[in-house]
């Protein structure tokens, strides 16, 4: 073993309890060591770069995607056994594989029939592991597969390049290996879900069986025009193989199979001959010495000219993908002149999604679209019978005109500066506009008319303010609650509760404002869930349901909560009959981690979660699931059939409720500076055919909430 020092300058012997040994190999993000436990376990540890470990907003990306690989630890990938994204080097363990990938395998020779058939069988369990578990990996690619004895196992969600770590991902980097990326990498980037995987995974066979990929080229843009415009060149594999292949090479993502159909396709064309799909035992890995890896060249996040991977490079290119013409290259070119589809310049600043020319202009909308800025950070927005109300860091509050984004009034404040603080969403309620700027000390009650102030109450550090009618409570972190009058401002009643209990004020079953409040016991086996009249304080009913429950809202006379467990991963929903206390569950098929969620009045539910994945449950069963690719986004919000969420980079997402497909998106509206990310993303709002929303850059954008598409 070579000592750590020699190995490589500047990282820290140990991780943790973990010493650092050999070098496994380096990348843009950082090194991965060969270490062993105090057992003798061989571990495989990542330590990022120390460029990387001083940026916050990678730090908080790196945490997210630690929990993805915990989530997703299994038969089929290398499981976390330790890590600790809060170190000062950042790091995370993994059990290390002792087997080559198929890149090195393939440098040998490739797979034959019986092999490959393996591979196929092994790739396919995977996914379908990995996505049951919520996560997309974006790019499976040889070099990503571990050739172990019992199996194949998958490697790297997401964390192996430091573009990954970077916020401004979201707002157009694209993310991935060329040769392995699905078209709508290229063209709608934000779109990505498991059917990307599946694209990828046809093409990691086409290389496995033949050395080369199905889009082959020396030129990134000429795989990327390739991938979204030509036929894929399946030359070379078995032939039963060619029709699944095939259809995972699909351009549409509907036309591909789940990862689930494919086991079974695989299993059907296998076995009539006689093609074994248990494991076979490869040659073992060893850990690269020094000199191996010291001129390695990593390709940058976002390069189409750079050469590809030395472990991806493709081998046996057919002189048919090498004779692309001339004349496809011109019209590639041309296409991206034309602002046509914009693959590599998609990151740049400012710009959305890629588009295709011809999609609707703002100039036919038939409701015209307005932008307005209020400051340089994210705001937080409600719409009632006030108004458009705005509230921000050093904005208690503004009316903006619904039609055109003119400020009415505004109530500006001298509250500190607080970076990453949350801004409360105005509240409309008893004929006044509640509002707190981030970091304040007061809760304003505000005439809607004129923003004249009524009356104002202190605000403790941490607490929460939820409205029922004309009542308003103050939650304090200890968990005592005063309520008052939104109107007049006078206290009505209190109550000492315990910390961490979750209120939610509504409608109660005879349309009377209620709140109801969770409390879950020490243990987080059970919650305490209560039915309080608004107006005093009186608790109506309890009931006691298994899980650790956190109410959202109610419709068809239930409340529904969502059941968390203590890493805050969403389990299943959960309704409380309003009339006969009855409780019905509705298990996900793969938790939210840090979810939000909103019922539509028919008693549809739809989450979110920060690993992206959109879920629509009804009272029976999960309808769908979309993986939307951001990371971070608002809770839900629905009308007239469509889900809307706002993403964290600004843009404004629109779903088929029924279908669970992206029907439409704004453009990112970023901010540069330092404090423009907020800690929560406010959701988006509604009135008369308009969707409002906010964004990091400080404004407050309008457009139809009528035709996503011409967005």
């Amino acid at each position: 073993m070579h000592s750590l020092r020699a190995d490589y300058a500047g990282f820290p012997e140990y991780a943790g309890q973990y010493r650092l040994e050999s070098v496994l190999g380096s990348g843009g993000m950082g090194v991965v060591h060969l270490a062993a436990s105090s057992s003798g376990l061989k571990l495989a540890v990542k330590v990022v770069h120390a460029q990387h470990a001083v940026d916050p907003e990678f730090r908080a990306r790196f945490r997210q995607e630690v929990a993805a690989a915990r989530r997703v630890s299994g038969a089929f990938t290398a499981p976390v056994v330790d890590a600790d994204p809060d170190a000062e080097r950042p790091w995370m363990a993994t059990l290390f594989i002792d087997a080559p990938t198929l890149s090195e395998r393939v440098r040998e020779r490739v797979l034959d029939p019986p092999e490959l058939a393996r591979l196929a069988a092994g790739l396919a369990e995977a996914l379908r592991d990995i996505h049951r578990a919520g996560v997309v990996h974006r790019d499976l690619k040889p070099s990503n597969v571990l050739m172990a004895p019992d199996g194949v196992r998958v490697i790297d969600f997401g964390i192996s390049r430091p573009a990954d770590s970077d916020l401004r991902t979201e707002t157009g980097k694209l993310i991935g290996t060329p040769p392995f990326m699905a078209p709508e990498q290229f063209q709608r980037p934000r779109e990505v879900g498991t059917a990307a995987d599946v694209f990828a995974l046809g093409a990691v066979l086409v290389h496995a069986a033949t050395g080369r990929g199905p889009f082959d080229s020396d030129s990134h843009y000429l795989v990327a025009y390739q991938v979204v415009h030509s036929e894929p060149d399946l030359t070379g594999l078995p032939a039963r193989l060619v029709p699944i292949v095939a259809r995972c090479l699909a351009k549409d993502p509907a036309d591909r199979p789940t990862a689930d159909a494919l086991i079974a396709e695989i299993r059907t064309v296998t076995s009539p001959t006689g093609e074994d799909t248990q494991a076979f035992v490869p040659h073992p890995r060893r850990p690269v010495a020094e000199e191996e890896i010291t001129h390695r060249r990593d390709r940058p996040a976002v390069d189409p000219a750079a050469p590809g991977d030395p472990t991806d490079a493709p081998r046996g290119r057919s002189g048919r993908r090498k004779a692309v013409t001339s004349g496809a290259l011109a019209l590639l070119l041309a296409a991206v002149a034309a602002g046509g589809y914009l693959w590599w310049d998609a990151r740049t600043p400012g710009r959305g999604a890629p588009r295709v020319s011809g999609a609707s202009s703002a100039a036919d909308l038939s409701v015209p679209p307005w932008s307005v800025p209020l400051g340089g950070h994210t705001v937080s927005c409600s719409a009632g019978a006030s108004g458009l109300i705005c509230s921000g860091r050093g904005l208690a509050a503004a009316r903006l005109d619904a039609g055109d984004g003119s400020t009415t009034w505004a109530v500006r404040t001298n509250a500190p500066d607080q970076p990453g603080a949350t801004t409360m969403t105005p509240l409309h309620a008893g004929g006044t506009v509640l509002a707190a700027a981030p970091g304040g000390e007061l809760l304003q009650a505000l005439d809607p008319g004129t923003g004249a102030e009524r009356w104002h109450q202190k605000l403790p550090a941490g607490a929460r303010v939820v409205a029922a009618g004309p009542h308003v409570l103050l939650v304090a972190p200890n968990g005592s609650v005063t309520a008052f009058d939104a109107a007049s401002g006078a206290q009505r009643w209190t109550r000492h509760g315990e910390p961490g209990s979750g209120w939610w004020g509504a409608q109660g079953p005879k349309g009377e404002p209620v709140f109801y409040v969770s409390t879950a016991d020490p243990a987080g086996k059970s919650t305490q869930v209560s039915e309080v009249d608004a107006a005093s304080g009186e608790v109506r009913w309890q009931v006691r349901a298994g899980g650790r429950l956190q109410p959202f809202g109610t419709a068809r006379g239930a409340l529904c909560l969502l059941d968390n467990d203590p890493t805050t991963h969403a389990g299943a929903v959960v309704r409380i009959d309003l009339s006969t206390r009855s409780v019905h569950r509705v298990q996900l098929s793969a938790p939210l981690y840090d979810a939000q969620a909103t019922v539509e009045p028919d008693g549809t539910v739809y989450a979110f979660g920060t690993q992206g994945a959109v879920v629509a449950v009804d009272t029976n069963k999960e309808l769908w699931r979309l993986e939307t690719g951001a990371a971070s986004a608002s809770a839900p919000a629905f009308l007239d059939g469509r889900v809307y969420l706002t993403v964290s980079d600004g843009r404004l997402l629109a779903v088929d409720a029924a279908k669970g497909r992206l029907l439409g998106q704004t453009r990112a509206r970023m901010a540069s500076g330092q404090g423009t990310v907020s800690a929560a993303v406010p959701a988006p709002v509604f009135s008369g055919g308009r969707v409002y929303a906010s964004a990091p850059d400080g404004t407050v954008f309008a457009v139809d909430a009528r035709n996503p598409a011409g967005w």
